[in-house]
């Protein structure tokens, strides 16, 4: 596959209907930014297959970002889609095979979608083959115009279209594979189009189908696949899918989410058996909660946030960058960030790891069995020891680390040892 197979990702565009300095491309949605999606999907096809990405606007963050594992072209006038492709005919040179075309703005496609237009475009020795996708609402999208007979003879601009071209819900996803040769040959002969001044790829599935090219179709089960993001508008209605699906991928594994309304969790994040989550939670980042865990109501999770079996993070609850053994519990009113939790710890209401110093990042430890009172801050570095206790309100400076099985109290903290009964 990977000699005869080139996959092109179309990542040029200014993106100037999302009114945002940051390329539409590296928004993202539900923690992973939107081309991070085409590319994981590129990566699952075919890890060896030529890759290229054509750039224009912010190139170089997409280019660092991305990184090695693809080739990039610079698209310098962005003139449309079909210009787009042409920046990609050096890369091309001495190719003979199939190509692959992605809208690196389309989140919401499968993996096996993809994998079956390719079979399809294999299997029937098509010249071009369209994804196309049912919408009971195309607004905005081109819409797939085919003969009496099925076939499939041009794409048309919502623009452009007719009333009874518009009425058509079957629409274009911008996604395409082409034989190179006739692909290569077509592109030579599209023109510009003087109403935006662009060269859109579009065109040439009409060239194809007039030079009696053969030309097929994969049509989407879930029509939601061929949505793309051009306004923030479309990046909440995109990212409600993605959330939606995520929470349902959890749910069908095992976890209770009480409200999926309500709570909002990443891609990154794993969740083990029967932990439950309360409304009004977001987990963002890469979250680790195993099972047994009660999280919420009104809990933020951060990147880098481990909780273990059996742990609980309860209601206006802030975890950043911090590991929350075994059996600990954080219930209310309190921010947990660049610490180590140890097991059975309790974490008492309002209570602050003060991690920031203005210029770096401090960790605070706190062993197994401690007791953390009410409204204590620890102004990391520093380490609470294990089975002790902070009194409520106790401030614990820097570097006075509290020892195992003794009393922190007062602001500043004094330490002493806790009386025996």
């Amino acid at each position: 596959m990977s000699e005869n197979l080139a996959i092109v990702i179309l990542a040029a565009g200014e993106g100037t209907r999302m009114k945002s300095a940051c390329s539409k491309v590296l928004h993202k949605v539900a923690g992973k930014p939107i081309i991070r999606y085409i590319a994981d999907l590129v990566m699952s096809l075919d890890s060896d297959c030529r890759k290229l990405v054509v750039v224009g606007h912010q190139a170089d963050d997409i280019k660092e970002y991305l990184g090695s594992d693809f080739s990039y072209v610079h698209q310098k006038e962005l003139l449309g889609t079909g210009h787009a492709v042409m920046q990609a005919k050096p890369f091309l040179e001495d190719f003979s095979g199939e190509v692959m075309v992605l809208c690196g703005d389309a989140p919401l496609l499968n993996g096996e979608s993809i994998a079956r237009l390719l079979d399809v475009h294999r299997q029937e020795n098509l010249d071009c083959t369209l994804l196309t996708g049912i919408l009971k609402n195309p607004e905005g999208y081109g819409r797939i115009v085919r003969k009496s007979h099925g076939e499939i003879s041009k794409i048309v601009e919502e623009k452009n279209a007719s009333l009874f071209e518009k009425a058509n819900e079957e629409v274009n996803s911008g996604t395409y594979c082409f034989r190179w040769e006739f692909l290569n040959e077509v592109l030579e002969t599209i023109e510009i189009r003087k109403d935006k001044g662009e060269y859109y790829l579009t065109d040439v599935v009409e060239r194809m189908f007039r030079s009696g090219k053969r030309i097929g179709s994969v049509v989407l089960e879930d029509g939601d696949e061929v949505r793309g993001i051009n306004s923030k508008r479309d990046l909440a209605n995109v990212g409600e899918v993605v959330f939606s699906r995520i929470k349902n991928a959890h749910m069908d594994a095992g976890v209770t989410i009480v409200d999926p309304r309500t709570t909002f969790i990443d891609h990154d994040v794993v969740i083990g058996q029967d932990t439950i989550i309360y409304p009004f939670t977001v987990i963002e980042g890469k979250v680790e909660i195993g099972r047994n865990c009660h999280v919420g109501p009104f809990s933020h999770l951060r990147n880098g946030t481990v909780l273990e079996n059996g742990s609980e993070v309860g209601n206006f609850v802030e975890v950043k960058n911090t590991r929350i053994k075994k059996g600990s519990k954080a219930k209310h009113l309190t921010y947990l960030g660049d610490a180590c939790i140890g097991a059975k710890v309790n974490i008492g209401a309002g209570t602050i790891t003060a991690n920031y110093d203005g210029k770096n990042k401090h960790k605070t430890t706190i062993e197994d069995g401690a007791f953390i009172g009410s409204g204590t801050i620890m102004i990391a570095p520093v380490k609470i020891g294990q089975d002790a206790v902070t009194a409520a309100g106790a401030v614990i400076t820097k570097h006075h680390d509290v020892p195992d099985g003794s009393l922190a109290l007062g602001m500043p903290a004094r330490i002493r040892k806790k009386e025996v009964k």
